[in-house]
This record gives structure tokens, sequence and C-alpha cells, in this order.
């Protein structure tokens, strides 16, 4: 039996109620990469459709790389718990040896590549909607990413439209890493970790910026405890006519 923490399921329906992340009739591609994240958040879908006052459906479904995965535990426990999953079949790991240069950055590569496949599997199994299992400390980091190296201020949105039409959604963005965490721990789930990556059995180089961003934003909560609650509420505040863009200037 997965319990999910009273603090959990209440930010995930208030991040739902504020941008109508799930609506009737839906039909929800969840991604499980069988991390943390993704563990959490398809065990905390499964407890809103058994809550929510309308219907709407969810299915798993994992990416493979073609490496050779070994997903038997994932599987098992989505049996476990009657998750509907599917495996996904790829030939990242392939193509990937043809277009990753040596000693070159990859996170970029292979995420495009598995939003790619994410997609397509949702047209597959007739789904409107994509889940993906970012929280508020990826958005945060990529927001400072985004302003120190690129000089650009953007963030993770809760709820977006893709080029194809599908509606992708983040139904974890409001929580912090650490409950993530916290939860797959106290409920001995199966989580796959970095061994499932396919740089691993590349020669590249480790990205850093996101990893320096993680340390940054660490060092900065520690002086500033309620660091991340300031974020959440300016992520939800922005008076963009006080910023450098003509076009947001309101004359």
């Amino acid at each position: 039996m997965i319990t999910l923490s009273k603090k959990i399921m209440r930010q995930i329906g208030r991040t739902n109620a504020a941008f109508g992340l799930i609506e009737e009739g839906d039909k929800i591609l969840v991604g499980l990469s069988g991390g943390k994240d993704s563990l959490t958040m398809i065990h905390a879908l499964r407890e809103q459709q058994r809550r929510a006052p309308f219907k709407f459906e969810v299915i798993a479904v994992t990416v493979t790389y073609g490496m050779g995965e070994d997903l038997r535990a994932l599987s098992e426990h989505c049996v476990v718990h009657d998750i509907p999953h599917r495996i996904y079949e790829t030939n990242t790991y392939a193509i990937a040896a043809d277009k990753i240069r040596q000693n070159s950055s990859f996170c970029s590569f292979f995420s495009r590549m598995r939003r790619g496949a994410l997609y397509s599997a949702a047209k597959e199994y007739g789904c409107n909607k994509v889940a993906l299992g970012h929280h508020l400390d990826d958005a945060a980091e990529s927001f400072f990413m985004n302003f120190i190296y690129n000089g650009h201020m953007r963030a993770l949105a809760p709820k977006y439209k893709a080029e194809n039409g599908l509606i992708v959604i983040r139904p974890l963005i409001q929580l912090r890493e650490r409950q993530l965490a916290a939860c797959a721990i106290e409920n001995e789930m199966p989580t796959i970790g970095d061994e499932a990556c396919p740089s691993m059995r590349f020669d590249v180089k480790m990205p850093h910026a996101r990893a320096s961003m993680k340390t940054m934003l660490h060092e900065m909560e520690e002086k500033y405890p309620n660091l991340f609650v300031s974020i959440n509420s300016a992520f939800g505040h922005i008076s963009d006519d006080t910023f450098f863009d003509p076009e947001r200037f309101n004359l």
C-alpha cells in the first residue's frame, strides 16, 4: 500500500485547481522514468482518480533507449498497484552514438529524444495530455540557468500546449524535491537512478550548469529558509512592465 502525505496531495490539488491541469474526460500519459518524481506522480494521479468528482484516465509510459534496460521491477510494481503501464521502445542509444560528439554535453539531446518519444506514444495511445514530473526545485534551477547563462527570464510552466497540439502538464511543479524523495523512500518504491541514463556509456562531460544552480540554491536556502516559498510566489506575481522589454511597457 502506497501512502501519500496530506501535504503532497493537498498541494497537487491546489496546483490542479489553479491551472486546470486535469479535466473531465482527459486521457493522460504519465511519463514514468522510474525515478522518485515520476513514481510519486503516478501514484498521486491514481489517488486523484479515486477522489475526483469526474472521470479521467491515466496510463504510465516508460521510454526505453534501446540499451536492453531491465524494467522488470518497475513493471511488477505497476501490476501490484493496478497502474496501466506501457513500455515504449526506441533506438535512442544507437542514434546517440552518431549524434553526440566526444566530450560534449548530452542532457538536452536525450531530453529532446525522450520528450519526442512521449509525444509519439501519447498519439499512439489516444492521449490528449502528457504529465511530466518536474518539481519546484527543477523550475527554480531552470530559471536561474536561463537567467545566468542565457540572459533570459524563463522557468517551467505548469501547463502548456505543445506544437503538435498535446497539452503538457506538470502536477508536481509546486512541490519540493525533498518531499518526493521522502515519499519514495518511505514507501520503498523501486526507483531507477542514474544507471538508466544512456550518457553513462558515452565519453561525455557531465553537465555542470544545473549542478551549480542546485548548489547555489542550497546555499541560498540555508541563509534564507523561506527562499522557495518566495520563488513559488514570485513565479505567480510578475510585473513584466518593470523590465527592459519595449513590447511590455505599459505607456
